[in-house]
């Protein structure tokens, strides 16, 4: 009972902490589990369970170092360039080819697991053409919102790398069994994108047109917005470079080698492709140091926390007080339910408090219902669609500023769309047992 009650404060405590901004992320998954620790008596033995969360994290963490370096590498070489242009100059002055344009290009630039990035990218190529033909530009930050949202599900993505972390599990068995789950929610997305764009050709009598004169100039500022070296562009190796990506998505959803190995080849590969000389692959290397650094603080710190939380004994003693408290008939469903409590939790905490306190604690119980850590794991990243309205989330803020609106504007009009592809994906990912209805 102590070790249950101290493991609750624990998690209490850390989620107080930095909802409030009293501390980083970073320094709370290391100060609060060290100090809990200590005062339970530990002592000497809490630096052993620091150091075996550690390890257990630890491929986790060089898997996201490489993904990172590898798409950011990806868009400083200009992969993605062609892209733009092709959907900047499609859409012409349709609405429906925008809002579809819209969809493909958040879903293809969101693939390097960076929202802000999405964000500029697809503002500067269209949000001046939803102004132009007077489109609502609330219906911009729903598309945005269900792209990303959807397309950072993948393992480099922010979600599923703090689930890898929290529950120690490989980010592949988290991704690729939700690969067709993800895929309808895509499908809905551009459902969604396409009965908005029917709306506003109706709204506006607008019913197509050549594109825009300032497409050009359009297409310069969202290359622009990717904020990278004008010089390390190499349009020549654009072929290499898709033929490559490809190969490594495939390699990845084909699980032929662990993921951190896979990164680790494709970036090496890919930096002595594309800068022979030595100068500037460091220079590649430090331009997404700053990333690559934060998301690695971010993991391993995590892992110092699940430590503690797991060696000291609180994790189970958490879990065991859940049991015991929870109706024996519910205890089987916990998948569901999980997913269920993704859509408030997520929204009513961050990414931080739910995934790394919540979490661990309902996949403890569920396996005592013969439910998988994974399982529980792909459950929790299933109401991320809603997560994308929550005041908790800063970029939310960014992309407020951008278009000019109010954030309760925002979730007063996004809010049916968010929980209505939440729940498709939901249904989904039981339909195609990504994740169970029932424990075993």
């Amino acid at each position: 009972m102590v070790l249950a009650l101290t493991g609750f404060a624990m998690v209490v405590s850390f989620m107080t902490l930095i909802m409030t901004k009293r501390v980083s992320a970073v320094a709370g998954l290391v100060i609060v589990p060290l100090a809990f620790a200590i005062a339970l008596g530990f002592g000497g033995q809490t630096g052993g369970f620091v150091l075996q969360g550690i390890q257990q994290v630890a491929p986790t963490a060089i898997m996201l170092m490489f993904a990172i370096l590898y798409f950011g590498l990806m868009i400083d070489a200009g992969l993605f360039d062609p892209l733009v242009r092709r959907i900047v100059g499609w859409v012409g002055s349709d609405p429906l080819r925008v809002t579809l344009g819209h969809a493909a290009l958040a879903s293809i630039v969101a693939l390097d697991g960076d929202g802000t990035t999405t964000l500029l990218v697809t503002a500067s190529a269209l949000l001046p053409i939803y102004r132009r033909l007077g489109m609502n530009v609330l219906i911009f930050a729903v598309i945005g919102g269900l792209c990303t949202t959807l397309m950072n599900l993948s393992p480099w993505g922010g979600p599923a790398a703090r689930v890898a972390a929290a529950l120690k599990v490989d980010p592949a068995t988290l991704f690729v069994p939700l690969l067709p789950a993800i895929g309808v929610g895509l499908a809905g997305t551009f459902a969604v994108a396409w009965w908005f764009g029917g709306g506003e050709r109706r709204r506006l009598g607008a019913v197509g047109g050549p594109a825009a004169p300032e497409a050009e100039a359009l297409i310069d500022d969202a290359l622009g917005a990717f904020q990278r070296d004008p010089a390390a562009a190499r349009p020549r190796l654009f072929p290499v470079n898709l033929v490559l990506t490809l190969a490594l998505m495939t390699a990845v959803v084909l699980r032929l080698a662990p993921l951190p190995v896979l990164f680790m080849a494709g970036f090496a590969l890919a930096l002595l492709i594309n800068y022979p000389r030595l100068e500037d692959q460091r220079a590649r290397v430090l331009a997404h140091a700053a990333n690559v650094l934060n998301v690695a603080m971010m993991v391993l710190a995590a892992g110092a926390f699940t430590g503690v939380l797991e060696g000291t004994g609180m994790l189970k003693a958490m879990a065991d007080g859940l049991v015991d408290v929870l109706p024996a008939g519910l205890g089987p469903y916990m998948a569901p339910i999980t997913a269920l409590l993704s859509l408030p939790g997520t929204f009513f905490l961050s990414n931080d408090a739910f995934y790394f306190g919540v979490v661990p604690v309902l996949a403890e119980t569920a396996q005592a219902y013969g439910v998988a850590p994974e399982a529980i794991g792909r459950a929790s990243l299933l109401g991320q669609p809603v997560h994308g309205l929550s005041p908790l989330v800063a970029a939310v803020y960014l992309k407020c500023a951008i278009l000019g609106i109010e954030l309760a504007d925002l979730q007063r009009f996004a809010w049916k769309w968010m929980v209505a592809v939440s729940l498709l994906v939901i249904a989904a990912a039981l339909a195609t047992l990504a994740i169970p209805w029932m424990g075993a």
